[in-house]
């Protein structure tokens, strides 16, 4: 596809720049893919943050409900707890246990009630809240888990024991002798379930999120695995709210949290910690870029294929006309328009072929107009001179015909007659070789020194050569052979050299001409260089058209104009090289082998020739 162009006049109609555009159909594509690309980033953006906010909001509600699931199983085991001890404080064996007082007959005795209790933790303490018996499936009983227990009968607000590593949630119910309001205080029984991993994994499916028991040493119970959690420290956990959810990093995951503060309920500060994580719904949202960005490229791709297909329809017939004007332009008349494409470019490519019709016509008329025009230029000019070798001619036979002459006026009326008779066989072998230009030539090789001495020799037998200094210089040895029609190139010399004795006005003994030849391995140049006045001024741009010429009593003007079309028809010039008082020099270039350039007379010698 070639290059758009925009080509810029100046004033005289000349060719000044050509600059390059951007094709239309680029035009229309590239804005379709950036309208498309930004619509699908703006859409993905928007349905980014509208998903990345419906999830967190999502996360947030299952979040709280998995709070409030907590709360309300936590409020139903401790209930049962409490009816568990409640009916344990009322068994009259129990009570009777307690009131021997003895710490190894209540120890032996608590292993059949802590059995009945089916609990991770049993006690029983008397009124003075110290341990007489303690009791436990998988717990470590040591003296400080019996003053841990002591402390909490003392806190009845609490139920959560932290002793060591192990968290329980607990009930404590006094024993009395008799009714609760009026009898006497026998002691207490202490209950409880062990809040561990697996009751962290119970709580999980419980409440649809991961659950996290975070004591100040560190991790107590949860669901994920303790070297991740770990890494949240309790300075961070204070800040998360058991209402509104922050997200947290856990061994790299992403989790939305909530926070509940137990400490109030516990022995020791305690947190529960509720999470969810945000990487899964963050996988959904990538997926679903994904997905918009495949489709996004795809509507790009349809799209541009789709515009390419439509714009085609509208930049091929425009490109077929800007070709159409392009070939016009070098000269191409018959290149064909556009017959389709839009209603703008159909009567546009309708305006341009009625402009090129118009100019078509304005040319005819105009080259007929020249024809005209150079017809009459050239009957003034022949008529003057063939009138003016006629008249001598006549008044020279009238001489010959009417009075006695002596064999020298003879002999001077006959040499009148025959440069009369020269002059009118030059003029039309002139006519006739200018008449014949850019018609098929015949070519064949010969030496451009034998043409020049040909030429010479014709020159020095014309009327006009009287007088005239002719020499050749030949210069050092060279080869000048050459591939050209003889008759024209020949006749081309010629021409030149009787030109330069025609232009001397100097005294006759002071006349000279001079011809030279140079060559090289691609042209040979023949230069013709003479003494005279030099050209006039007045002629010099239009030297080599047709029937120009001034300061000469001969001439029809077509020697120099022959001369011009000879030498292009061979690819070569001719050219004024210096023109000035006492020299003038012409030179003609002629390549070995030559291409036929166009010569710059060819349209007037076809008008000629009509």
């Amino acid at each position: 596809m070639e290059p758009a162009t925009g080509l810029f006049l100046d004033g005289e109609g000349g060719r000044v720049s050509a600059n390059k555009g951007i094709r239309t159909r680029v035009m229309l594509v590239i804005p379709l893919v950036l309208i498309i690309a930004g619509v699908t980033a703006s859409s993905l953006l928007i349905v980014r943050n509208r998903l990345q906010r419906q999830i967190e909001s999502e996360l947030s509600e299952d979040l709280q409900r998995s709070m409030d699931t907590f709360q309300r199983a936590e409020s139903q085991q401790l209930a049962a707890l409490e009816r568990e001890d409640a009916l344990l404080a009322d068994l009259p064996s129990l009570k009777a246990l307690m009131t021997t007082d003895d710490e190894r007959t209540i120890d032996d005795a608590s292993a059949e009630f802590w059995r009945v209790s089916g609990n991770d933790l049993f006690a029983l303490a008397n009124s003075e809240g110290r341990v007489m018996a303690a009791r436990g499936q998988n717990v470590r009983l040591n003296p400080a888990y019996r003053q841990d227990i002591s402390l909490a009968i003392r806190n009845p607000d609490q139920h959560y024991l932290l002793s060591g590593e192990q968290l329980f949630e607990y009930s404590v119910q006094p024993l009395y002798f008799g009714e609760r309001a009026r009898g006497t205080l026998l002691g207490y029984v202490i209950s409880g379930y062990a809040i561990d991993d697996a009751f962290a994994r119970q709580l999980s499916r419980t409440s649809g999120a991961e659950a996290s028991f975070m004591s100040r040493s560190g991790v107590v119970a949860s669901t994920l695995p303790r070297n991740a959690i770990s890494s949240l420290a309790l300075a961070d956990q204070t800040s998360l709210s058991a209402v509104t959810p922050k997200s947290v990093s856990v061994n790299g995951e992403r989790f939305l949290a909530l926070g509940r503060d137990l400490s109030h309920a516990a022995s020791a500060p305690l947190r529960l910690l509720v999470l969810k994580s945000s990487d899964k719904a963050q996988q959904a949202i990538r997926q679903i870029n994904l997905l918009m960005m495949i489709a996004g490229a795809l509507a790009i791709a349809i799209g541009s294929f789709v515009m390419v297909l439509l714009s085609g329809l509208v930049t091929r017939p425009l490109e077929m006309l800007a070709s159409g004007v392009r070939a016009y332009g070098a000269g191409e008349a018959a290149h064909a328009t556009p017959r389709g494409g839009t209603q703008e470019v159909q009567e546009l490519s309708a305006a341009f072929t009625a402009m090129r019709l118009n100019i078509e016509q304005a040319k005819r008329d105009l080259l007929e107009a020249e024809r005209l025009a150079t017809i009459g230029r050239m009957a003034s000019s022949v008529s003057h001179d063939l009138r003016h070798y006629l008249a001598a001619i006549y008044a020279n036979a009238e001489f010959l015909g009417t009075a006695p002459l002596s064999t020298q006026e003879r002999t001077e009326i006959f040499g009148d007659i025959r440069s009369a008779v020269h002059g009118t066989t030059d003029l039309l072998d002139s006519l006739l070789i200018f008449s014949q230009t850019g018609k098929a030539i015949r070519k064949s090789d010969v030496l451009m020194a034998t043409l020049l001495e040909r030429a010479m020799a014709l020159v020095r037998k014309h009327p006009d050569a009287a007088g005239v200094a002719l020499s050749t210089d030949y210069g050092d040895p060279v080869d000048t052979d050459v591939v050209v029609d003889e008759r024209l190139m020949e006749r081309a010399i010629y021409n030149l050299l009787l030109n330069a004795c025609q232009s001397g006005r100097t005294p006759a003994d002071a006349r000279r001409v001079q011809a030279a030849i140079h060559a090289d391995v691609r042209m040979v140049t023949v230069t013709i260089t003479d003494n005279g006045p030099g050209v006039a001024a007045s002629i010099r741009g239009n030297l080599f058209d047709p029937f120009v010429s001034e300061g000469k009593q001969k001439g029809t003007g077509l020697g120099l104009t022959l001369v011009a079309s000879v030498a292009a028809e061979h690819g070569g010039t001719v050219t004024l090289d210096s023109s000035r008082a006492g020299e003038t020099v012409f030179r003609l270039t002629v390549p070995r082998v030559g291409e036929a350039l166009v010569a710059p007379s060819q349209e007037m010698s076809g008008i000629v020739g009509q």
